[in-house]
């Protein structure tokens, strides 16, 4: 079977993933800055929810009823910045200037830009906050959903158990916490760090509604998300099995690529790696 999943713009998921990645390459060429790996990692997960799952849009940013999403692995902040521009929340323009004084463009996301909620980046804050938001849905009586992506490695941080006990006794079934589970952080793999598995067993010991995806799989994500329960009393747990540097081969599930940054050579050869992959719907079986 074939499976499409069209953008609000009309375009393919994953295509549109394909340019949102080329973006993040060439922000982060031009800035001479940022974290590439991790931002990579992320883009089909960002496209869903910014093109398919939820109802944030640039005309409803100060409605109470919008859902939110927080980027818990702040440092990955090109690849939301990205998806941002490209789904009409902010000027693309601002990409240009990313990194430079006076642009709300930081290292780590900030409220200054629209369409981000709060500030990030030190990690194991996000599902917190996120777990405040959604209980604050409930008691207001007005419904929204929130959505917040952590990296694997941040779950080493015990404040997210914390969370997760929360957001488990006080019913959060509109609460979803997505895990960019890569397998790598900042110089190592996770598991020669601080081992956090078996991470589905755990998440489903602390209450949340747990399933495993394929998150550089569009039509995948689309699927589980699609399916979830957020009327429930249940908080749900996505395990999104990625490739830290997805899409440049060079890249891919190599640490450094955590922090370095391209050469013009490597720049160039990346993205003529994204230019000349197949541009075909997903075969979904």
């Amino acid at each position: 079977m074939v499976r499409v999943k069209y953008t609000k713009q009309g375009m393919d998921l994953q295509n549109r993933a394909r340019e949102i990645r080329r973006m993040v390459l060439r922000t982060v060429n031009r800035a001479k800055g940022g974290h590439v790996g991790a931002s990579l990692s992320e883009i089909e997960i960002l496209t869903v929810l910014y093109f398919h799952i939820t109802n944030i849009n640039p005309s409803n940013l100060t409605d109470p009823a919008r859902d939110r999403f927080i980027l818990s692995k702040g440092h990955a902040s090109e690849g939301l910045y990205c998806t941002l521009a490209a789904a009409g929340l902010i000027n693309p323009d601002l990409l240009e200037n990313y990194l430079k004084n006076d642009c709300p463009l930081t290292i780590h996301p900030t409220n200054r830009v629209p369409g981000i909620e709060v500030n990030t980046g030190a990690l194991g804050h996000g599902l917190s906050i996120a777990g405040g938001m959604a209980l604050a849905s409930k008691k207001s009586n007005l419904f929204f959903r929130v959505f917040v992506l952590t990296g694997d490695g941040e779950l080493q941080e015990g404040s997210n158990w914390e969370a997760m006990m929360a957001a488990s006794f006080f019913k959060l079934g509109n609460l979803t916490l997505i895990v960019d589970n890569n397998g790598l952080q900042l110089a190592a793999p996770v598991a020669k760090t601080m081992e956090i598995q078996p991470l589905r067993d755990k998440l489903i010991s602390f209450g949340f509604d747990t399933v495993e995806a394929d998150g550089n799989s569009t039509a995948a994500l689309c699927d589980v998300l699609d399916g979830l329960d957020y009327s429930g009393d249940r908080p749900h747990a996505v395990i999104a099995k990625t490739t830290k540097g997805k899409g440049v081969s060079f890249m891919e599930n190599v640490p450094e690529w955590h922090h370095r940054i391209p050469t013009d050579e490597e720049y160039l050869r990346g993205m003529n790696e994204l230019e000349n992959r197949l541009r075909s719907p997903e075969i979904v079986k």
